[in-house]
């Protein structure tokens, strides 16, 4: 049952400045809702922040009321973490202050922004960092657990150009992290989520990328899936640092259901180079759809958002595997054969480059081998059909187990996967240091609606 805010717990939260939304009070169902529909919370009171100031106060008003704290930039988590039941939601989705320096190449952003607002801002000036493979996840999370996205293979993770954060800690200081300033800290931030407290500004390092860059997809039919996956593998093993390539299986966008083999790529090279790097994905076997070419960056983060709007129903299973190899590639096709529904995929997310040159105990993000990560992203809309979809799903993750390494990325958790098993799994053999950082800065494990590190 949901909590009730008694008048005189409110009292505690005397000047804040943004808007205390209650149980049943006007805008409260809109802003309990987050991007996947399975997530159906009901917090005690959400705060929507206005400033750094809120932040301190709503942290101080849940710890002495006893309150569990979610919180939420852009509302992306599959698994949920950014909403709660029963709890406070501290809001700061309307934090949306972003700050480029072109002649520094930095950008300071606050935590409610998502990827195509800071992609418009920093492609002004011919500049980027990696974002998220679906321009609307938000900044912040995806950034504090990792964030593969397409620049990784030639810039790294999004979490590796993080210059620095401002962060309100469980006991309500404000604390810059850099690797001047709280170093333990700031590396702890770098992959190991919100763990640590609630980040009020993150500062990146940008890149020159685009306006115009070379990318696209290419589909077969599905009958032609196995030879096509095949040849994938050996092209991605030879790609560049200018190259990023996801590949799979999936659905038509009509609607059909038809399934399809699919790549889609990013290169950052000259147009020439891009040519020639990309020729062989053109050029093989008898290709549906062949869409590569010259286009805005912003349109290319974008390509994968029609397939994962906002309010459809989402469960998510995901992995790295140990190899790519032809039993795997057949267990995925077999599992597919039989996908529920026509809007779920089953990718495989090229681990290369810059990203793999990283030292494995640099940040807490322990994923540094070359390798693809799999992941089976679910999506369906019809609430009837739940069970069905989370069956499969489940069952899809098992049987492609026997091909996984036992490492997988906290950003595509779902609401399941919990407890030290799936922490250890997410972050290696970085978890205990990650202990050692959360036990420092949040002892009272205050923040836990995350891939929760308990405290020592």
């Amino acid at each position: 049952m949901t909590a009730v805010i008694a008048e005189e717990q409110l009292a505690l939260l005397e000047g804040f400045a943004g808007a205390l939304l209650r149980l049943d009070g006007e805008g409260y169902d809109d802003a309990r809702r987050v991007y996947n529909g399975l997530i159906d919370m009901r917090p005690a009171l959400i705060a929507r922040c206005h400033g750094e100031a809120d932040v301190v106060a709503a942290v101080t008003f849940a710890r002495e009321a006893g309150l569990e704290i979610s919180v939420r930039g852009g509302g992306h988590s599959v698994a949920g973490a950014c909403a709660t039941e029963g709890g406070l939601m501290v809001d700061l989705s309307g934090l949306k202050g972003i700050f480029v320096d072109p002649d520094a190449r930095t950008a300071r952003v606050q935590p409610g922004v998502i990827w195509s607002e800071l992609n418009r801002e920093t492609q002004l000036h011919g500049l980027a960092v990696t974002g998220g493979v679906i321009s609307t996840t938000g900044v912040a999370g995806l950034t504090l657990g990792g964030g593969l996205g397409w620049l990784m293979p030639k810039y790294g993770l999004a979490t590796d150009n993080l210059l620095s954060a401002r962060v309100v800690t469980a006991d309500g200081r404000t604390l810059t992290a850099s690797e001047t300033e709280n170093p333990d800290l700031y590396w702890g931030l770098r992959g190991g989520g919100g763990n640590f407290g609630i980040v009020s500004s993150f500062e990146f390092r940008l890149h020159e990328v685009g306006p115009m860059i070379t990318g696209g997809l290419v589909a077969h039919a599905f009958d032609a899936a196995e030879e096509f996956l095949r040849f994938y593998r050996d092209f991605a093993a030879g790609s560049s640092d200018d190259l990023m390539t996801f590949a799979g299986v999936g659905h038509a966008p009509d609607g059909s259901g038809a399934k399809l083999a699919l790549c889609v790529a990013c290169h950052l090279g000259t147009p020439e180079q891009a040519e020639e790097d990309l020729r062989p994905l053109r050029e093989f076997g008898s290709p549906l759809l062949v869409e590569l070419g010259p286009m805005p960056y912003t349109v290319l983060n974008s390509l994968l958002d029609a397939g994962y709007p906002t309010g459809n129903l989402n469960y998510w299973k995901s992995g790295f595997l140990s190899e790519l190899s032809d039993a795997a590639l057949e267990g995925i096709l077999e599992r597919f054969a039989v996908c529920p529904s026509p809007m779920t995929a089953i990718l495989l997310e090229h681990f290369h480059g810059a990203v793999t040159r990283v030292p494995v105990d640099a940040t807490a993000v322990p994923h540094r081998e070359p390798s693809h990560n799999l992941a089976i992203t679910s999506v369906w809309t019809d609430p009837g059909a739940t069970q069905e979809n989370i069956a499969w799903t489940r069952e899809t993750f098992v049987a492609l187990e026997p091909f996984l390494a036992g490492r997988r990325y906290v950003n595509y958790f779902s609401d399941d996967d919990t407890g030290e098993e799936s922490a250890r799994a997410a972050y290696g053999r970085n978890y205990e240091r990650l202990v050692e950082v959360k036990t420092a800065y949040d002892p009272g494990n205050l923040f836990r609606r995350n891939a929760n590190v308990p405290p020592g």
